[in-house]
């Protein structure tokens, strides 16, 4: 009389844990692809909208200022240059304070950089 021994069952070897579980239904590569795309898109957007919020609101903020400063030097040139103020050259102020602002704007524009917003692209 020979006595059988039977091994108890044996669990599976546990899997590393990057190690990424392929899906083996047309539905669950569906939803792997869906958790993908929401991963690798509304991750990103949600860091991007806070970060051109506080962009958007310096811009109005700065260009208001700049507004009012702009304002207050043809104020200024129109009120202690009593030439300015009156008579043919009316029209000195406002060109003194557009070629202010021309050069103010290109000093704003000279300013971006280019590098920092396309730092991916290398």
């Amino acid at each position: 009389m020979t006595v059988e021994q039977s091994s108890p069952p044996r669990a599976p070897a546990p899997r590393p844990a990057d190690e990424v579980q392929v899906p083996t239904t047309i539905g669950g590569v569906i939803e792997l692809v869906k958790a993908y795309a929401k991963q690798e898109t509304l991750g990103p957007l949600k860091g991007i909208g806070r970060w051109l919020l506080m962009g958007v609101i310096g811009a109005v903020l700065i260009g208001l200022g700049v507004a009012i400063i702009i304002l207050g030097i043809l104020r200024l040139l129109q009120a202690e240059w009593t030439r300015s103020a009156t008579g043919s050259l009316s029209w000195l102020a406002y060109l003194i304070v557009l070629v202010i602002t021309v050069a103010l704007a290109a000093l704003a524009i000279t300013r971006i950089n280019r590098d920092r917003l396309n730092k991916e692209s290398k």
